[in-house]
C-alpha cells in the first residue's frame, strides 16, 4: 500500500510542528521546508486545521502551531482521514474503469481489505507525539529553517 502524497505530506507537518513548539512557522516555510508546493501544502494544512490539529493564524506574528489534539492524535485517525475508505483495489470499476470480471467471486478485495484494516490498526495507538522521539526529532529540527517572512 502506498500513501497519498497528501497523507505523507500531513503526517510530515504534524511531525515538524511537533518538534517546533517554540517556533510558528508559516505555510510557505513548511513547504519549502519540505520540498513541496507551495499550493499543495497549503490545502494539507487547511485541513489538518479544519481537523482541529493545527491552529493557523494569519497576519504579523502568525504562522502554524500543533493543537493539543494534533500531539495526541493517532497516526491510524490521520491516515484513515486523509486516505479514506475506499478500498484498495476498485473492483466495482467506479474510478472510470470496466468492473473486474472476477468481482462476483474473487476473494481478493476481502483479503485486502483485511490488509488494509490491519494496516490501520497497526498505526491506531500511535501518536504524533510519540513518532517525533529521538532520533526523528533532531533531525527534523535539522531541516527547519527558522521562522522567515512570506
Amino acid at each position: 500500500m502506498r500513501l497519498l502524497r497528501s497523507t505523507d505530506l500531513a503526517l510530515r507537518v504534524l511531525m515538524r510542528l511537533a518538534v517546533t513548539a517554540d517556533a510558528m512557522p508559516i505555510t510557505r516555510q513548511v513547504a519549502a521546508d519540505m520540498d513541496v508546493p507551495y499550493t499543495h501544502a497549503a490545502k494539507v494544512v487547511a485541513e489538518l486545521q479544519h481537523l482541529g490539529l493545527v491552529d493557523a493564524r494569519r497576519g504579523r506574528g502568525g504562522g502554524l502551531t500543533l493543537t493539543a489534539e494534533g500531539r495526541t492524535a493517532s497516526v491510524g485517525v490521520v491516515v484513515r482521514t486523509f486516505e479514506g475508505d475506499g478500498d484498495v483495489v476498485d473492483c466495482e470499476g467506479t474510478a472510470g474503469t470496466a468492473p473486474c470480471p472476477l468481482n462476483t467471486g474473487c476473494r481478493l478485495r476481502g483479503a485486502l481489505r483485511v490488509a488494509q484494516e490491519a494496516f490501520y490498526a497497526a498505526l491506531d495507538p500511535i501518536t504524533v507525539a510519540e513518532i517525533v522521539t529521538d532520533p526523528t526529532g533532531p533531525l527534523l529540527l535539522g531541516i527547519s529553517r527558522g521562522p522567515q517572512g512570506g
